[in-house]
C-alpha cells in the first residue's frame, strides 16, 4: 500500500515517529503534566477513570492518577500495529517503523558490517525459535515486570533499541528485522501470504524497488535506489508471498504460527486466573496498578475466590508455557485430520496447501482473539454503537483476509508471475493486440487467458516466440524466482504453449550466460547486458551440440552423470 511513496517521504514520517517514540520513553521516566488528565475528578478529561471498585484477588486496587505513558504504549500503540500489519501488510509498518529507523544509525554514520549473516549458519537456520522465544520472554516480562512500572518500561524499550543498533551494526540491512526482532514473527503470522491491502511484488519488472525494499535516494540524480545488501533471501520485504512459500517448511515455523494464537490466548487468560475476573484487565488499571514488582511471589492464581500458593514469578510463565503447547497440539491434529479428509476425498489440494490453510485459520483466530482484549480498556471509554462498529470492523477486516488468503497456492503464485512476465514479453512485439483483441488489451486479459495468443504467433513468427521465453527466463532469473536449474520444471507449461523442446531451452539459457553472467554465476561480476540479435539461428541447434551451463544441470541428472560419465554434456566453461 506504500510501497510507491517516495523514500523521501517515508524517511520523514519513520522521524516524526521515531521522535514521538522517544519523547514516550522519557515520559516513563518523567512526566509531570500527563497525570492531570488522569484525575477522576477532572471532569473535562476523556482520560480520566470511572471504574471504581476494581477487585484483584478480593480485594479493591487502590487507584489515583497517573502518568499515562504506559497506557499509551500498551493500549493505542501496539494495537494499532497489530491493526495495521494485518490490513495493509508487513510492508506498511516495515516502511514506517520508528525502531527499524532507529536500527539504521550504524548505516545512516556510513558504517560497514562486521560480519556477513550467512557466517552465522545457526542464526540463519534456527532464527525463528530465537524469536519465538524472545517473544516468549517479552509476554512474560509484560505481565510480571513492566506492564505498570514505567522506569522499568523505559529502560526495556532502550535495551530493546540498542540492541537493534547492534545487530545492524554486526549484519547490516535488516538482519535485526529478519532474524531477532520478537514483533518479526508476529508480522509473519498476521501477513501470511499477503497482507489485505498489500501489494502484490511479482506484477512489478525485474529490478524494481517492491514492497518495503531497502532504498535509499542517490545523492547526484535525487532518484530512488535499492540499498539491499541481500541478508536475507527469499525475503520478506522484497516478495512477502514468495517468502512465505518458501518459509512454509522451515524449523520452527509451525511453532510461530500455532505458538503465537496460543500465546494470544494465554495473555488474555491469565488476567482472569490472577485476578479472579475480567474486570481487572478491561478496566485498564495494570498500566499503572502501584507496586507491580512487589507482586512477583505473591499468589500467581486466584480460582474460586481461593487464592493459589504458587508464586506471580512462576504462574505467568507457566500459564503461558501451558497455552502454547496446547495451542500446537491442538492445531497439529487439526493439521493431520485435515490431510486425512482431502485424502479420503480425493481432492488435488496438495499438502503445502492444506497447511497453509491451518494456518490461515489459526492467524485468524489469533487477530480476533487479540481484540476481544487488546487496545479494548480504550475502546470502552466510547459509547456502545462506537464499540459495536469497532467490532464489527475487526471481523470484517479479518474475514475478508481469511477470504482472499484461502485459496492461494504456490503454485498459483508462480504461475501469475510467469503471466505478467509473459505478458511484459508481449507488448515488445510488433504486433497491434487491440486489433486482434477485438479492441481489449492485455492488461484485461487473465493469466490462464494469456496463453490462448500464442494461438497468433505462428510459425512465420518462430523468432518471437524465442524473444518471448527469453524474456521471461531472463525476468525470473533477475528477479530471483527461479534459479536456473530450477527454470527447466517451472518453465514446462510455457514451452509447451510455445512449442519449444528442452533443446531450446538450454540454448536460451547458454546465450542468457554469454550475455549475462551473474544471472547464472553469482560470484561474476555483473556487466552490461548485451541487446539480443535478430538473428536467433544459434538457438536451432541439435542435441548432441547443446552446451549448458553447469547449473542448468538438475541435481538428479547430475548424479546420472557422475554414473556414467558417456552420457556427461559439455559444459560452456567459457561463460564463467
Amino acid at each position: 500500500m506504500l510501497n510507491q511513496v517516495s523514500e523521501k517521504t517515508m524517511h520523514s514520517i519513520r522521524c516524526v515517529l521515531a521522535m514521538g517514540w522517544l519523547v514516550l520513553i522519557l515520559s516513563l521516566f518523567y512526566d509531570p503534566i500527563s497525570h492531570h488528565l488522569t484525575d477522576p475528578n477532572n471532569l473535562l478529561s476523556p482520560f480520566r477513570d470511572r471504574n471504581g471498585c476494581v477487585l484483584v484477588q478480593g480485594e479493591c486496587l487502590p487507584e489515583g492518577s497517573y502518568p499515562m505513558g504506559a497506557r499509551i504504549f500498551w493500549g493505542m500503540v501496539v494495537p494499532s500495529a497489530i491493526l495495521l500489519v494485518l490490513v495493509c501488510g508487513h510492508e506498511a509498518w516495515r516502511r514506517i517503523c520508528p525502531l527499524y529507523f532507529l536500527s539504521q544509525i550504524p548505516r545512516a554514520l556510513g558504517l560497514q558490517p562486521l560480519l556477513k549473516i550467512d557466517s552465522n549458519r545457526w542464526l540463519v537456520r534456527y532464527h525463528l525459535y530465537l524469536q519465538f522465544v524472545l517473544l516468549f520472554i517479552g509476554l512474560n516480562c509484560r505481565i510480571l515486570f513492566i506492564n505498570s512500572a514505567r522506569p522499568v518500561l523505559g529502560l526495556f524499550l532502550l535495551f530493546t533499541i540498542l540492541s537493534a543498533i547492534t545487530v545492524v551494526f554486526l549484519y547490516g540491512g535488516r538482519s535485526w528485522c529478519h532474524y531477532v526482532c520478537p514483533f518479526g514473527i508476529v508480522q509473519m503470522v498476521l501477513t501470511g501470504p499477503r497482507g489485505l491491502l498489500g501489494s502484490e511484488a511479482y506484477k512489478a519488472p525485474p529490478k524494481s524497488i517492491t514492497q518495503s525494499m531497502c532504498r535509499t535516494v542517490d545523492a547526484t540524480t535525487g532518484q530512488e535506489k535499492s540499498a539491499c545488501i541481500n541478508c536475507k533471501s527469499p525475503c520478506l520485504d522484497i516478495d512477502a508471498e514468495k517468502a512465505y512459500w518458501h518459509d512454509l517448511a522451515k524449523p520452527g515455523r509451525k511453532l510461530v504460527q500455532y505458538g503465537y494464537l496460543g500465546l494470544v490466548i494465554g495473555y488474555f487468560i491469565y488476567y482472569r486466573l490472577y485476578a479472579g475476573n475480567f474486570d481487572y484487565y478491561f478496566s485498564g488499571a495494570w498500566t499503572h496498578e502501584q507496586n507491580q514488582l512487589a507482586t512477583l511471589f505473591k499468589p500467581g492464581f486466584y480460582i474460586a475466590n481461593h487464592p493459589i500458593a504458587i508464586p506471580k514469578l512462576v504462574a505467568a510463565p507457566l500459564t503461558l508455557a501451558f497455552c502454547v503447547g496446547m495451542s500446537c497440539l491442538i492445531c497439529t491434529q487439526l493439521e493431520k485430520l485435515t490431510r486425512t479428509y482431502l485424502k479420503q476425498h480425493n481432492s488435488t489440494i496438495s499438502r503445502e496447501q492444506s497447511l497453509h490453510r491451518v494456518f490461515a485459520i489459526s492467524t485468524f483466530l489469533a487477530f480476533n482473539t487479540f481484540f476481544i482484549y487488546g487496545g479494548r480498556p480504550e475502546i470502552l471509554r466510547f459509547p456502545v454503537p462506537v464499540q459495536l462498529i469497532f467490532n464489527g470492523l475487526v471481523i470484517f477486516v479479518s474475514s475478508l483476509w481469511l477470504y482472499r488468503t484461502w485459496g492461494r497456492s504456490a503454485e498459483q503464485h508462480t504461475q501469475e508471475s510467469l503471466a505478467h512476465s509473459f505478458r511484459r514479453q508481449l507488448q515488445k512485439l510488433p504486433i497491434d493486440w487491440e486489433q486482434s483483441l477485438a479492441g481489449s488489451s492485455l492488461t484485461q486479459l487473465k493469466p490462464n487467458e494469456l496463453y490462448v495468443l500464442t494461438t497468433v504467433l505462428s510459425d512465420s513468427t518462430k523468432q518471437n516466440c524465442f524473444l518471448i521465453y527469453k524474456g521471461v527466463l531472463q525476468d525470473g532469473l533477475e528477479a530471483g524466482r527461479w534459479e536456473s536449474a530450477q527454470s527447466l520444471e517451472i518453465l514446462k507449461p510455457m514451452r509447451q504453449k510455445l512449442n519449444l523442446s528442452d533443446e531450446d531451452h538450454y540454448a536460451i539459457l547458454t546465450q542468457i550466460a554469454n550475455q549475462n553472467p551473474h544471472l547464472l554465476y553469482p560470484r561474476h561480476p555483473k556487466t552490461p547486458s548485451t541487446p539480443p540479435k535478430a538473428n536467433l539461428q544459434p538457438y536451432h541447434t541439435t542435441p548432441t551440440t547443446i552446451r549448458r551451463p553447469l547449473q542448468a544441470i538438475a541435481p538428479n541428472e547430475r548424479t546420472q552423470i557422475r554414473r556414467n560419465p558417456k552420457v556427461q554434456p559439455t559444459s560452456d566453461r567459457s561463460t564463467t
